[in-house]
């Protein structure tokens, strides 16, 4: 490949920029449309929970579309190779299964607003509080990522520097929020996962043409990375080398468990799609639809890294200014004509925008009805809430913008997100599924429990591992031996401060843990819902078993 000498620029014309700007007007557009719909705080943070089930599954799938997914797990391909794919069907598969069918009739039926929501009433308002602050912490550095891998596809469109890119983009992402609310997120989301896929799909079929076909494709990989590159589980015996630097039980329990269920069943940026349905059914369908197009979007994501991996050697590798960030925005450069060119940054700008937004409108739910309402300001009428998140939304945006400069510190935005779930989602998930499953868990071991979940992350993290005091191959082996530190330091602490305080009167326990049931709970499908092919439990396991078997030719 060559490169132009300022740097990483595409090749752009006035068709790329007309497709650009029909994308931008017809965002804006469907913000406006919203707009209509919006009369209360419960249509802009949940959009009245009146959606059908297609639509959240597609959302659903789409918010997870963001810098995680196009350049996050791209980079993670080229870095790694095909383990990758552990991301998704280790990874992502089961815990949206369980979510689906475990979890949702506890969130939608219990009606809370938030994921914290539900902690203030299985446990008490210091695990709400503390939730609560966490969760919009790490929403905000999560948009951050977000926001600054969009602005890396706007400098290399319009070569403006980043910092500019990353304010005009969360400038924009910000019009059509606080527009129209979740409803305009969602549906732009809905939008936006057509777009990525056309642009995914030719970036993928052009790539694969340039380097041979697969054969060609894994022949070079084989010659230059080995053969563990080309193999989901080569080299993952414990003691063994293999490029991710983890082992098959740090893979199982740190990334297929503890990260895994920390990330999808309690991250509310995910779950507030699900909220948002019309009803009990819809809404635990929506992640189990989800599922099927997440394990198979793998191969758009991690076939071009892999193509990267090939056509540019150097990236990545000490003193070249290619990180593995760049894997897609090079391959854009290179393969894709005038026309598709657009369509493929179009199809950018609307995943990095899905993603900020979908972390984003949780953050303005969970601060506003979270913190602002139950802490703050109480009692006001709704139109104050209204404005009040709107407010937050601006706020939100202009916090992501200084994040960003953060997240552009990392060469692998992927792994620095895995860092942060780790830090943030697995304590909040142990607290979780002790409190669903375990009615005895006292109302004070919540946030003992978050307390000492993170705190254990945190210290494995950055002294542990940074200092050296065990060896841990890459960042990303650090990230699983963190979870799995902070899931059971957390289970730990809850044990012990359940054995020494009271337990919440079973009588309050009403739809919050298991074997109990709320009026919610009970709802029957509404007609249509209980098709056959619409069962929530053929749809979770026709998922589980289909993700198993895409094993099957990456094994040996």
């Amino acid at each position: 490949m060559q490169y132009l000498a300022e740097g990483l620029r595409l090749p752009t014309n006035g068709l790329d920029y007309a497709i650009l700007a029909i994308y931008f007007a017809v965002v804006l557009g469907i913000g406006f449309a919203a707009r209509r719909s919006v009369k209360t705080s419960l249509d802009f943070f949940l959009s009245g929970r009146s959606l059908p089930a297609w639509v959240t599954g597609l959302a659903f799938v789409a918010a997870n579309l963001g810098a995680t997914e196009i350049l996050g797990m791209a980079a993670t391909g080229a870095q790694y190779g095909v383990a990758v794919v552990h991301w998704y069907w280790i990874g992502a598969i089961p815990a949206m299964v369980f979510l689906g069918l475990v979890m949702m009739p506890f969130y939608y039926g219990s009606k809370v607003r938030s994921v914290p929501e539900f902690l203030l009433q299985r446990f008490d308002k210091s695990a709400h509080l503390l939730s609560s602050v966490l969760f919009a912490f790490a929403a905000i550095l999560i948009a951050g990522v977000n926001l600054y891998a969009l602005s890396i596809v706007v400098e290399a469109l319009l070569g403006w520097p980043q910092w500019l890119s990353i304010v005009v983009a969360g400038f924009f992402v910000l019009a059509y929020i606080t527009i129209g609310g979740l409803s305009s997120a969602i549906y732009n989301e809905v939008l936006q996962f057509f777009v990525i896929m056309a642009a995914l799909i030719p970036l993928t079929l052009l790539g694969l043409k340039r380097v041979g076909g697969w054969d060609g494709l894994t022949g070079s990989l084989a010659k230059s990375h080995g053969d563990n590159f080309l193999s989901a589980w080569g080299g993952t015996g414990i003691g063994d080398a293999n490029p991710l630097g983890a082992n098959w039980l740090t893979i199982v329990l740190g990334l297929g468990f503890v990260l895994s269920f920390g990330y999808w069943t309690t991250n509310f940026a995910e779950v507030q799609r699900a909220l948002s349905a019309k009803n009990l059914s819809a809404a635990k369908r929506t992640p189990l639809i989800a599922a099927f197009p997440k394990m198979f979007i793998v191969f758009l994501v991690m076939i071009p890294g892999l193509v990267a991996a090939v056509l540019v050697p150097q990236i990545g590798t000490p003193g070249s200014d290619l990180t593995y960030n760049d894997a897609i925005p090079l391959l854009m450069q290179e393969l894709l004509p005038n026309g598709v060119l657009g369509i493929a940054v179009t199809g950018l700008l609307a995943a990095f925008m899905a993603g900020m937004a979908a972390n984003v409108s949780s953050f303005n739910t969970v601060f506003t009805a979270d913190i602002w309402a139950k802490y703050v300001v109480k009692g006001r009428e709704d139109t104050y809430y209204l404005k009040f998140g709107r407010l937050i939304t601006a706020i939100g945006v202009l916090a992501s913008i200084g994040t960003a400069f953060l997240a552009s510190s990392f060469s692998n935005i992927m792994g620095y997100l895995q860092t942060l779930f780790s830090f943030f989602n697995v304590p909040m998930f142990v607290v979780f599924i002790i409190g669903m499953f375990w009615k005895r868990a006292s109302v004070k071991s919540g946030v003992w429990g978050l307390v000492a979940g993170t705190s254990a992350a945190m210290l494995n993290y950055f002294w542990i591992y940074k200092q050296g005091v065990i060896d841990i191959p890459t960042d990303q082996g650090a990230n699983f031996v963190s979870a799995i530190v902070g899931f059971v330091a957390g289970a730990l602490v809850m044990v012990l401060v359940t054995l020494f305080t009271a337990p919440k009167p079973e009588a309050e326990l009403a739809g919050l843990a298991y074997g109990t049931k709320s009026p919610g709970m009970e709802e029957l499908p509404q007609e249509g819902d209980n098709a056959w092919y619409r069962r929530p439990a053929l749809l979770g396991w026709g998922a589980v078993v289909l993700a198993a078997a895409c094993y099957i030719p990456y094994s040996f």
